[in-house]
Parts: C-alpha cells; sequence; structure tokens
C-alpha cells in the first residue's frame, strides 16, 4: 500500500510532551522528506513518498509555522483539536462551519470560569485558541483532578464540552468538533481517501486519528492503551520514531 500523506500529531511525535526543546536535526530531515515528496507529487508520482502533514490540538499559528518548519506547503493541516484547518498550498484558514456563535459562548463561559476559580491557584490557560480551551499547572496531580469539577460544572450550564487530557493538560473541546472531524474535511479539500492515509499519535486523543486512516503507528513513548491499536511501534521515541515509521512505510 501506498501511501499519499501522514497525518502526525505534535506534542510527544514531533516534539516532547514537556516544553523540552525540540530536536532540530530531526526537523530538518523531515523537512527533507517532505521537499523530495511534495516534488514527486508534483510529477504525478503520487504515493512515492508520503508527504506529512500535522494534526493537533495547539493553536493554529503554531501548527502553521511547524507546517513552514517541515516544509509542507502542499497539504493542510488540522489545528485546534479539529478547529481550524490551514491550508498552506491557498494560505487559507477556515474554521469548522459547524461553530456557532453559541458554541463561542460556551467557550467564553468556560474560559471565565476557569479564569475565577483555578487561574488563582497557579493553573496557566494556553493562549492563542480561539474555540478550545488548555490549561497546565505544574503539579499534574492537582490538575488531573479538576477534569471532574470541570465537567460538573459545563454539564450544569448545559455546555456541551468535552474535558479530555494528554499527559500534562487539561483539554476542554466542544464536544462536535474533533481531529476526526478535521481529518474528514482534510479528505474533502485534498480528495485523498482515508485508504491513503496513514496516521501517528502517541495519547489516547488521537484514537480520532486511528479511526481515519488505513495504517497507524506509534512512537515508543505512546501510551500503552494507543499502542494496542497500533499497526507498529517504533522502538524510538519522539521524532525519531516518527523518522523510522517513515521509511518502513515509504520503502
Amino acid at each position: 500500500m501506498r501511501f499519499e500523506a501522514v497525518i502526525c500529531d505534535i506534542d510527544g511525535c514531533l516534539g516532547p510532551e514537556s516544553h523540552a526543546p525540540f530536536h532540530a536535526e530531526h526537523l530538518v530531515t523531515l523537512a527533507k522528506h517532505n521537499r523530495v515528496a511534495i516534488a514527486e507529487r508534483r510529477r504525478g508520482d503520487v504515493g512515492a513518498k508520503p508527504i506529512v502533514t500535522l494534526c493537533s490540538g495547539r493553536p493554529q499559528p503554531f501548527a502553521e509555522a511547524l507546517c513552514r518548519v517541515i516544509g509542507n506547503d502542499e497539504l493542510p493541516c488540522i489545528a485546534e483539536m479539529g478547529v481550524w484547518i490551514y491550508d498552506p498550498a491557498n494560505n487559507r484558514f477556515e474554521i469548522d462551519p459547524a461553530i456557532l456563535p453559541e458554541h463561542r459562548a460556551w467557550v467564553r463561559g468556560a474560559t471565565a470560569f476557569i479564569e475565577d476559580r483555578l487561574v488563582p491557584n497557579g493553573v496557566v490557560i494556553q493562549p492563542g485558541k480561539t474555540c478550545s480551551i488548555s490549561i497546565w499547572h505544574p503539579d499534574t496531580a492537582y490538575l488531573m483532578a479538576q477534569k471532574p469539577v470541570l465537567g460538573k460544572f459545563f454539564e450544569s450550564q448545559g455546555w456541551k464540552l468535552r474535558v479530555s487530557n494528554s499527559v500534562e493538560w487539561v483539554n476542554c473541546d466542544l464536544a462536535h468538533v474533533s481531529k476526526a472531524e478535521g481529518i474528514t474535511r482534510f479528505t474533502k479539500l485534498t480528495g485523498i481517501t482515508s485508504e491513503r492515509l496513514a496516521g501517528i499519535g502517541d495519547t489516547m486523543g488521537d484514537m480520532a486519528i486511528r479511526r481515519q486512516v488505513r495504517y497507524f503507528a506509534t512512537p515508543a513513548n505512546a501510551e500503552e492503551g494507543l499502542k494496542a491499536h497500533a499497526d507498529y511501534v517504533s522502538p524510538y521515541r519522539d521524532i525519531e520514531g516518527v523518522l523510522d515509521i517513515l521509511e518502513r512505510i515509504s520503502r
């Protein structure tokens, strides 16, 4: 099977889940891969090498910047858990059309609650998001203990917000918006079917990628629950694992 694109998470895949630095040399290697893959695609040799694009909970500007770093100026990337699609080929920024003004009001209300109740206790809200919220605290156990508190309050307000977590963050997202919906929009924009997609992720939230692609792999640092659903688990961590996976599916 030849794949046209690889849908890849950022944190825990292209970089560490922590706030440690990215491995610049490995990102250069990935950019070289994309340069060759894009040139082959434009010559009509579709699928000779898959182009790596992004599917992340990170804010759109972060995903756009990293899209440029890895040399992807051909295929859209998915940001903010499916809220945004950035298309570098046309410099387009498209919000999920299912997000209505009332949904934005839910997010504003949830933000106000977090600012009032949790920020005074040291919780930090990640800047740059428009229709979702990500929060962090130096005491991860304290942060995770806030998940049921948030879920109960959102339910009491009638706000349909999904509360989930990565390794160090808690995320509050619109329940009807997800990475899976973002990938569906990606396939409609590009014409690339799920049968021609591979995916890479590291947390259970990336099951949304798993369900939308033909082939799914994880780096060694992935959650054990996700590894059980992978076609391949690399013995290498983070971006080294991603490069290992790319080598396997590009043969």
